[in-house]
C-alpha cells in the first residue's frame, strides 16, 4: 500500500491520501480530541499517537493535524504507518454508517429556496475545492442575509480560512444569491 501526502493551505495539518476510500459516499467524519473518536478505530488509532490533535476523514483521505510542539519529521512516518497498519488489518474506518450530525441548521422555513440555491453552490462549486485542501464546509444556517458555514479538518484553525470564507465564498454567494448579505464562520 502506498499512501500519499499532500501539505495544506494549513501548515499545522497534512493530508494523508491512501489510495482507497476512507468515508466514502458516507460523508465526512471530523474528530477535535481523542475523546470524540470513539465511533472511529482509525481516528482513536491517529490520536494514540503523540502530538495528534485533529482527525478529519475524507471520503478518499484523512487530514491530520498536529499540536504546536509536535514536529512533522517526526510525526509524519507514525501516521503514516498507522493509516497503513489499520488499512492492512481490514478494520473499519467507523463503527457506523452515519456521517457526522450536519441536520443543525438555523433557517427560517420561508427561505427555503434560498437555502437550496446556497447549498447547491456549497456543495458544487466550495466543497470539491475545500476537499482539495484536506477540509469540508458544512452548511450550518441563512437568517436575516447571513449564512453561517462550519470549517471542518484542515480548513478549521488554518491561517487563511477567514479570508476564503469573506473573499471567496462570501462573494460568490452574494454573486448568484443576491439575499446573501455575508458569511459567518461558527464553531458547530
Amino acid at each position: 500500500m502506498f499512501i500519499e501526502t499532500e501539505a495544506t493551505p494549513n501548515p499545522a495539518t497534512l493530508k494523508f491520501l491512501p489510495g482507497q476510500d476512507v468515508m466514502g459516499a458516507r460523508g465526512t467524519a471530523d474528530f477535535t480530541s481523542a475523546e470524540a473518536a470513539g465511533r472511529s478505530p482509525l481516528a482513536e488509532r491517529l490520536f494514540g499517537l503523540d502530538g495528534v490533535a485533529r482527525v478529519f476523514l475524507g471520503a478518499d483521505f484523512v487530514t491530520v493535524t498536529k499540536s504546536e510542539a509536535t514536529d512533522w519529521q517526526a510525526l509524519k512516518p507514525m501516521v503514516l504507518g498507522a493509516i497503513m497498519e489499520h488499512a492492512m488489518a481490514g478494520r473499519p474506518v467507523v463503527l457506523d454508517a452515519e456521517a457526522e450530525d450536519d441536520a443543525f441548521e438555523d433557517s427560517d422555513p420561508a427561505d427555503a429556496e434560498v437555502v437550496a440555491q446556497i447549498k447547491e453552490l456549497l456543495d458544487t462549486r466550495v466543497r470539491p475545492a475545500v476537499a482539495g485542501d484536506g477540509g469540508d464546509i458544512v452548511f450550518r444556517g441563512f437568517r436575516d442575509g447571513v449564512v453561517k458555514l462550519h470549517l471542518q479538518g484542515a480548513c478549521s484553525g488554518c491561517p487563511s480560512s477567514r479570508a476564503t470564507l469573506k473573499h471567496g465564498v462570501e462573494n460568490m454567494l452574494r454573486h448568484y444569491v443576491p439575499e446573501v448579505i455575508a458569511v459567518e464562520q461558527v464553531d458547530a
